[in-house]
Parts: structure tokens; C-alpha cells; sequence
């Protein structure tokens, strides 16, 4: 039974209580406490960094220091209480110990976009800690990062050992764990990030890089795969995307920005964000989230600048084509030359049942990068050629600097000239709002320099098949050291990748958003064009998704400005925009009444057209037809899409027989596990460690025209919630200092269930409410919980 939030509230308070009688030492000064602090406080210890942490409700924290070592030091203390078990199996991860101490056969997946078993992150990490890329990076004063990013990971990885050695850790997933110890370098955490750059990258190909060996004589090429698989293979993976819309005051009831974000990530796993507010007293005054370990705000604001993410269509890497010489392992150079593969041995420790053993992969590289075999890429080792790829993200480490100084932004303007100053946005688009009332889209990430112009120049016969099929070009890896390198930009931070002027970007009074489509349309009047493809495609089919987060905008403004309240309801709205195209002229009707299954098609048709948690099965069967048209490659749209309105096509919902077999699987897949009398909430409900399975809102996404994203497992409707919505920001700058912010962490702060802050936020969630996020003094002061005083040698 689900208890009533006053009464939930008093049962935290209870657990709050035990806590601290059980645990809370003489060093921790508390606060009035209306809830409880879920992490115990600090045993004395000296440290040479002092930081003071105000905890607010759903376990917030606000986080002090006179320095940015200092804040970097709290935010890796409290990290590792709230999410200790996440943490500690990223660095695992970026130690290559997986199989030392999990084995090497269980498997590993970041959810976005990394897969493979623990023996093959395993080859790959220590590969890259054998030829010490990490630190070579870190002594590069061009692509590496700044002395004060260098001073915050130390600390912060003194943080995360002091809170090791001095509690108890409670979260039953890894509460167990003799590998768990307060050992962490800061190498391990700067590997840590450093693989957090490589998510659209390299790690895409990990079983395709560790698995890939020489071909021998007897070997059979693999069958070749249809375009169409191949174009799928190159899609984003499933579930990593997010929305964002930022408004400014030509279109605002306030005259000031505002901005709506929603990332959409996994709920479980590395890529977790975490909330916090950071304060270097006269530097640094930032809140927001960051994700698992990062001691940056990602996705925030600050008293003049707030903004958010969604993952940018443009390449971080491009694949080259050799020539073999002879051998599958040699190749052919400029000028006539051949060279061999640099073969590499790598000795991963591994646990058996015998004991600890060593095995042995072999890895292979080009000057360029990984040798890949990817027959599904079209990017096969044959004997007569074979492929690696230069991965951009690989070639630097400047993300963390990056976010730090865009933390510190005064305007829209300042936070883009400090991203392109930075040079590490990995693969992320921005949207922005300032008090002064602009507003900032820009895909200004790292991209590989490779102009429509090189790219023609240089693509093989199958490159060329890869960048009409998904952009990529496929290089020529003769001439990949010289007339096919990637070029470099006069305003460009490193050499390699593309400058600020020639990535997309604009700033307007109006309004701007992005959906995880490309650049090419951030309203439905601007149109950003004459970029290289491989940032992105123009006068190309935007999803569902794109046009329902448009519309929300566009409705409104029929109506009156946006207001702060006006902008963030279209969170909870849970229109689903494809669903009001299919019912135009009663098509929708007509296809489910095709089926005869005449009392779904009635639940159907009163269905309220959103996917709220109150609304009818109707919005399970609609969200189930759409999933099993995509996935059984069924067109639902006689009107194809048309460049010239692309905000409106493809439309008109076919009443074809394949149509009516789709709708009809849907329903027998809704009613084979639900009645017709269920909610969608009853349907569709939380399914994160330790969650009680509150019924949510939201959908597919882009298949739905879902704003509100939010799936599940092998059955994204109806298996429970892990991915999707995240840390959503509604923030709006008000008069000459005010901020109204609203967030929810639909999966809460703590991930152990035994805290009564890792479920708090998720049914907060359910219920379509808001946290009103701290930002004051005096707003930090009517929420507080718990004071924790850290440090002082």
C-alpha cells in the first residue's frame, strides 16, 4: 500500500532520527532536521581542505568552501554517501578491474551506448593505462586540463577515500564488497572521466575493438548487412537523448529567460545525475546536476545564466579505410609506403574458479586509432582492407574545465564563448537563458574537422555508402596522415576539430529548443544552414518528439506569453503528439475499429490523448501500436515527409491492413498483462533500485511524440521505468535578482533503498509535483536537515 505523503513524511522522520542517535558523531553540527540525513556524518579527521555541507530536503546538498579544491573535496564526500555503490563500480570500471573481482564473463553496460562483458571494458581500459593516454593528457598544456581542475580531482578524490575510511557503507548492493577500500587516485578518477568522453565514441565499439582479430584464409566474410540495418546500427542508442526549451523576453511574461530542460538518461547505472549547489564565496554560485563523481554542475544555473543538454546529432569520430599490403595486418601508406599494425598485448587479471588467472588479448592500432571489425557498420576486417577509428573525444581532456567555466557565466554569450574557450563539450547540445532575456541554442561540441569538401575528397567507395546512410564519412586511411587528416580552424581550441565559427548556434529574444534532431531547426521559424554533414543533416524528418516540444511553445504563444508557471507545466502536460495526428479525419478510429475488438477500440477512442498516470489504457495500447510499427518496419503515414514543412509531415494515418494487424498485436500485448479498466499509471510505473513502483506519466519519446520520456526494459511500456526524464529544471529569472527554480530527480537523490531519500523525489514525480530547489540563504535555511562540518587539519 502506498502510504500518504504526510505519513511518508513521518516515517522518514523516524528513520531520520535513528540515524543520527545511531550514527552522528560529535563533529557534525545538526540543523533543525524535518527529514533525515541518509549518509552518516564525518568521524573526526583532519584534512587540508575545509568544507561545510547545509543538507535540505530530499537530501540536497549545499555545498561550502573557500576554495574550489575545497568544494570539490565536499562534493566527493557526499557523492560517495549518496550514490556509493555507483561510484565505486566507475572507478572499478576505469581501474580495468572488472574481472579481477566481478569475473570476466559478466557484462557491463554504461545504458548509453557502452556494452560489452567486464574481460572487454577490462582490455580496453588497461590498454589505454599501458600507453598512459590519461597522463599524457594531463601534462599536454593544449588538450589537457587547467592546474585548478588538477587541485579539485585531488581533492576530490581525498573526499571520496575520507568518506570510505570513516563509514560504514549500508547500501546492500555493495555493502559487501572487500574490494571496496579507500585507495582511490586521483588517475583513477581523471580515467573515470575520461571515459565518460568517449560514450558516443569508442565505447560504442568496445566488443567490435576488443573481439577484433586478423582474418585467416579460411575465414568467410560475414553477411553483409541491408542498409537499413546498417542505418539502425548508427542511431543514437535507445534512451540516451533529452529535451530542452529556452525562452526569452520577447516571449516571456517576465521579460527574462527561462528554460525548460529535461535530459533523458538511464536511471540506473554510471550515468546517473546527482544534485547540488556549489559555492566558492565570491567565484563560484552554481546549482543544479551533475552526473555520478563529476564535481561540476552539468546541467544548472547560477544568478544570471541557467541552461541544459540534449546529445547532438554531429560525429566525435570517423572511421578509415586501409588498403591491406600483403598481410591482413600491414597496409598501404601516401607515397607508395606499407606499414604494420602496432599489435598489442594486453594482460588482464581475471577471477576463477581456480583463482586469479591472466589472459591475454590482443588489440591492434593504426596512428589513427582502434582496428575495429563491425561487419553490421559495413566496417568489416577482410583480407583485402580493414577499418579504425580517430575518435576526437579521445584526443583531449578539457570536459571538466569546460563545465567549471561555464558555471561561472554571466550571459548567454559569456557561456558560449567559454565553451568554445574550453574545447570539451564531448557530444552535447546547449540551450540557454540569461536574466537579460536571451536565449542560446549551439551545437558548439567536439567535432572531427572533416568539411563536406574532405569528405568527398577522401571517402572510400563504402565511406560514401556511410555518410548517405548516417553521415559518417568513411576516410581513405592511405592518405590519413596527410591530404586526408582532419583539418584545424584559426578559432578552434586544439587542431583536429571544428571552430566556433563554423558550428551552429544562434542567440534570439524569441525562443529556441532542441529534441535530439539536428541543428537545422531550433524554431519553427529559425533554420540554421550550410553546415558539414557531419555535425548534423538539414531538410531532414524531424521525430515526433521535436514537434510536440515545438508545440507546446507554439500553443501557448496563440494564448499570451510564457510565464514561469506556464512554461513548466508542459513537463507534466503528457501530450502525445502523435497520437492528435493519427485521430485527425478519425483514422485512429477507423483503424482499431478495423480489428473488432469493439471494447478496446471504445477505450480507445474516450482516451484523453495524454499519458498521464490517471489516463485510461487507451494511452498503453496507442504508446504499444507505435512501438511494434517501428519495430516491425510498418509505415504508419500516407503524406511523406516534405522539407518545405517539416513541422507537419509525414501525416494522415494510413488505414492499410498492415496498419490494422499492428493495432490489433497492440492490444492483445496490453491485455495479456492488464484489464482495460487499469490506468495507464497502473501500467506504467517506476522501476529503479529500490523505487515502490509509483505509477508515472510519459512515454516512447520520438515514436509517440512524448515529451515526457520515459521507458522501460525488453517492453518499453509496459515493463517497468529505468530510463528516460532525469533532472528536469524549470528555471526563471525574475526582477534584477530573482530566480524561481523548480527540479525533480524523478529516481531521487540516494541510491540506497534503506535512505529515505532514494525514493522521496520519484513519487514527488508520480504525483506531477516540483521540489522547490534552495537557491537563498533564507530558502536553505526553511529546508535545512543537517549540517556536516568537513575538514580542518
Amino acid at each position: 500500500m502506498r502510504l500518504p505523503y504526510d505519513r511518508r513524511h513521518n516515517r522518514l522522520l523516524g528513520f531520520a532520527l535513528a540515524s543520527v542517535l545511531l550514527v552522528a558523531p560529535a563533529t557534525a553540527a545538526l540543523g533543525t532536521a524535518s527529514a533525515a540525513p541518509a549518509a552518516p556524518s564525518p568521524q573526526a579527521r583532519t584534512s587540508p581542505y575545509d568544507a561545510t555541507i547545509r543538507i535540505t530536503e530530499h537530501g540536497i546538498p549545499h555545498i561550502k568552501a573557500d576554495s574550489f579544491p575545497g568544494v570539490a573535496y565536499g562534493a566527493g564526500w557526499i557523492t560517495t554517501a549518496e550514490s556509493t555503490c555507483n561510484m565505486m563500480d566507475m572507478l572499478l570500471t576505469a581501474r580495468g578491474q572488472r574481472s579481477l573481482y566481478l569475473g570476466p564473463d559478466g557484462s557491463y553496460a554504461d545504458n548509453v551506448g557502452g556494452s560489452g562483458t567486464n574481460l572487454e571494458w577490462d582490455t580496453l581500459v588497461t590498454d589505454l593505462r599501458n600507453r598512459h593516454v590519461v597522463e599524457k593528457l594531463l601534462d599536454d598544456p593544449v588538450r589537457g586540463p587547467s592546474a585548478r581542475a588538477k587541485a579539485m580531482v585531488v581533492a576530490e578524490t581525498a573526499g571520496i577515500n575520507d568518506w570510505l575510511s570513516t563509514n560504514t557503507i549500508t547500501d546492500p548492493a555493495c555493502a559487501d564488497q572487500t574490494w571496496i577500500k579507500p585507495d582511490i587516485t586521483t588517475t583513477d578518477v581523471w580515467y573515470a572521466f575520461y571515459l565518460a568522453q568517449l560514450i558516443s565514441s569508442t565505447t560504442q565499439f568496445l566488443p567490435a575493438i576488443t573481439e577484433a582479430t586478423p582474418p585467416s584464409a579460411a575465414s568467410r566474410p560475414a553477411p553483409r548487412p541491408t542498409r537499413a540495418q546498417v542505418r539502425a546500427a548508427w542511431e543514437q542508442p535507445d534512451g540516451f537523448g533529452s529535451n530542452a526549451t529556452a525562452v526569452g523576453g520577447n516571449d516571456t511574461t517576465t521579460g527574462r529567460g527561462m528554460i525548460l530542460g529535461n535530459p533523458h538518461f538511464p536511471w540506473l547505472g554510471r550515468y546517473r545525475f546527482t544534485q547540488m549547489h556549489l559555492t566558492v564565496p565570491g567565484k563560484l554560485d552554481v546549482a543544479g546536476g551533475a552526473l555520478t563523481g563529476f564535481p561540476a554542475i552539468n546541467i544548472g544555473f547560477n544568478k544570471d545564466v541557467a541552461w541544459s543538454h540534449t546529445v547532438s546529432t554531429a560525429r566525435r569520430f570517423t572511421p578509415y579505410q586501409y588498403t591491406t599490403a600483403g598481410t591482413p595486418t600491414s597496409y598501404e601508406t601516401a607515397g607508395g609506403g606499407t606499414a604494420e599494425l602496432d599489435k598489442r598485448d594486453v594482460d588482464v587479471q581475471v577471477l576463477t574458479d581456480d583463482g586469479v588467472q591472466t589472459v591475454t588479448k590482443t588489440l591492434y592500432r593504426t596512428p589513427q586509432g582502434y582496428v575495429i571489425n563491425a561487419p553490421s557498420f559495413y566496417m568489416s576486417w577482410t583480407a583485402d582492407s580493414f577499418w579504425a577509428i580517430r575518435d576526437a573525444n579521445a584526443e583531449h581532456l578539457r570536459t571538466f574545465d569546460t563545465f567549471l567555466s561555464m558555471n561561472m557565466a554571466t550571459s548567454v554569450r559569456d557561456l558560449l564563448r567559454r565553451q568554445d574557450a574550453g574545447g570539451g563539450i564531448p557530444w552535447v547540445n546547449t540551450t540557454a537563458a540569461d536574466r537579460a532575456g536571451n536565449v542560446l541554442y549551439a551545437d558548439h561540441s567536439v567535432v572531427p574537422n572533416v568539411t563536406n569538401k574532405l569528405a568527398d575528397k577522401c571517402m572510400t567507395d563504402t565511406g560514401r555508402l556511410l555518410f548517405g546512410l548516417a553521415g559518417i564519412p568513411g576516410l581513405d586511411g592511405t592518405r590519413a596522415a596527410t591530404s586526408c587528416k582532419w583539418g584545424t580552424d584559426k578559432d578552434a581550441e586544439r587542431p583536429g576539430i571544428f571552430g566556433p565559427s563554423h558550428l551552429p548556434s544562434v542567440i534570439t529574444r524569441n525562443w529556441v529548443m532542441n529534441a535530439n534532431d539536428s541543428y537545422w531547426t531550433p524554431s519553427n521559424t529559425i533554420r540554421l544552414t550550410g553546415f558539414s554533414r557531419i555535425i548534423g543533416c538539414e531538410s531532414c524528418q524531424r521525430t515526433m518528439r521535436t514537434k510536440m516540444v515545438q508545440a507546446y511553445v507554439v500553443d501557448q504563444l496563440k494564448q499570451g506569453k510564457e510565464s514561469p508557471a506556464t512554461l513548466a507545466s508542459h513537463e507534466y502536460a503528457n501530450r502525445v503528439y502523435a497520437a492528435e495526428v493519427a485521430r485527425v479525419g478519425g483514422r485512429l478510429d477507423q483503424v482499431c475499429d478495423a480489428t473488432g475488438l469493439t471494447k478496446a477500440c471504445q477505450v480507445l477512442h474516450d482516451w484523453d490523448g495524454r499519458s498521464d498516470p490517471t489516463s485510461s489504457a487507451g494511452a498503453a495500447i496507442f504508446e504499444e501500436f507505435v512501438r511494434l510499427a517501428s519495430a516491425n518496419k510498418v509505415s504508419l503515414w500516407t503524406v511523406p515527409f516534405d522539407a518545405d514543412h517539416p513541422l507537419t509531415t509525414p501525416n494522415t494515418l494510413s488505414t492499410g491492413q498492415a496498419v490494422v494487424d499492428t493495432m490489433k498485436a497492440a492490444i492483445e500485448t496490453v491485455t495479456a498483462r492488464f484489464d482495460l479498466t487499469d490506468t495507464y499509471g497502473d501500467m506504467h510505473v517506476s522501476g529503479d533500485r529500490g523505487s515502490a513502483g509509483w505509477p508515472l506519466g510519459g512515454g516512447l519519446g520520438d515514436l509517440s511524440g512524448d515529451a515526457n520520456v520515459t521507458k522501460g526494459g525488453a517492453d518499453p511500456v509496459l515493463d517497468p521505468v529505468t530510463y528516460g526524464s532525469s533532472h528536469i529544471q524549470a528555471i526563471a529569472f525574475t526582477g534584477k535578482t530573482g530566480i524561481t527554480a523548480r527540479t525533480i530527480l524523478t529516481y531521487s537523490q540516494y541510491e540506497d533503498p534503506t535512505s529515505p531519500w532514494s525514493d522521496d523525489q520519484t513519487e514527488l514525480f508520480s504525483q506531477e509535483q516540483w521540489v522547490r530547489f534552495p537557491w537563498t540563504s533564507a530558502q536553505i535555511a526553511d529546508q535545512l536537515v543537517d549540517t556536516i562540518h568537513l575538514g580542518g587539519s
